[in-house]
């Protein structure tokens, strides 16, 4: 009797014990974004994985190259371009979700030189340019592909000085290469975001383009056709939240709404 009354004890206290809930698994984002975003995504991404546990996965690169890695079917849910020009492209190739799309973000284009050997510029029509930079190049992402090439080459033709230092110009792959080149001194000065001349300590900005002499600087974002990322869409909503706005504008950009 005593062993039947214990074992009766035993199923009643295992029957008393709550039933434990499944735990939802963590879901992973993977990005793809222009290279100029990079300090300023990683701090968001951080938080948004602090906050809900999800993962996040960035491919950085120039924005031609990530839309050509699209085209040709990579693996990613999410993307975010330096211009219009890419995103349109891969909207015309039927590779986003159309009413995922929006502007995200709004940034400037300035003249970089080594810090130690920076002064200023004053950047107008017909700015000796080619003499500044001299026997040495002019550090630009490549001024066909790169949104921070195609931006530069604008005000400089606008501005009547593209002829003058189009020989002289070191086409790199993405903003941050040449960006690179200029801290590294291999290049007396540069074209680049103001947002990437403030990541990088080496270099100082001697001078910022008119917003008029170049189209203006947007970057997109949206989900693409063939995310299966269940966070994908409240991943965007996190990127367009007053709680991400912080992380982009401490880097320099604007917020587009």
């Amino acid at each position: 009797m005593n062993r039947r009354l214990l074992l009766k004890l035993v199923v009643a206290a295992f029957a008393s014990l709550p039933l434990a809930l499944p735990v939802a698994a963590a879901e992973k984002v993977t990005v793809f974004a222009a290279a100029s975003l990079k300090n300023a995504l990683d701090a968001a991404n951080a938080a948004w994985s602090k906050e809900t546990g999800n993962e996040t996965t960035v491919s950085y690169a120039a924005s031609s190259a990530l839309a050509k890695q699209i085209e040709a079917a990579a693996p990613a849910d999410l993307f975010i371009s330096a211009d219009l020009a890419w995103m349109d492209y891969v909207a015309e190739k039927k590779l986003i979700k159309d009413d995922t799309r929006s502007n995200l973000l709004g940034n400037r284009i300035v003249l970089v030189a080594p810090k130690d050997k920076a002064s200023t510029v004053e950047i107008k029509d017909g700015f000796d340019l080619a003499g500044l930079v001299g026997d040495g190049k002019l550090a630009m992402g490549a001024v066909d592909s790169v949104p921070a090439g195609k931006y530069g080459k604008a005000a400089l033709e606008k501005l009547g000085v593209w002829s003058s230092v189009e020989g002289k110009v070191a086409g790199a792959e993405s903003v941050r290469a040449a960006l690179a080149l200029v801290s590294r001194g291999e290049a007396p000065y540069g074209i680049v975001y103001q947002t990437d001349a403030a990541a990088d300590p080496g270099v100082a900005v001697v001078g910022t383009f008119p917003e008029d002499s170049h189209p203006p600087i947007i970057y997109p974002v949206a989900i693409l056709t063939e995310s299966e990322s269940a966070a994908s869409a409240a991943y965007l909503d996190f990127l367009k939240s007053d709680k991400a706005a912080p992380f982009f504008t401490e880097q320099g950009f604007t917020i587009l709404k």
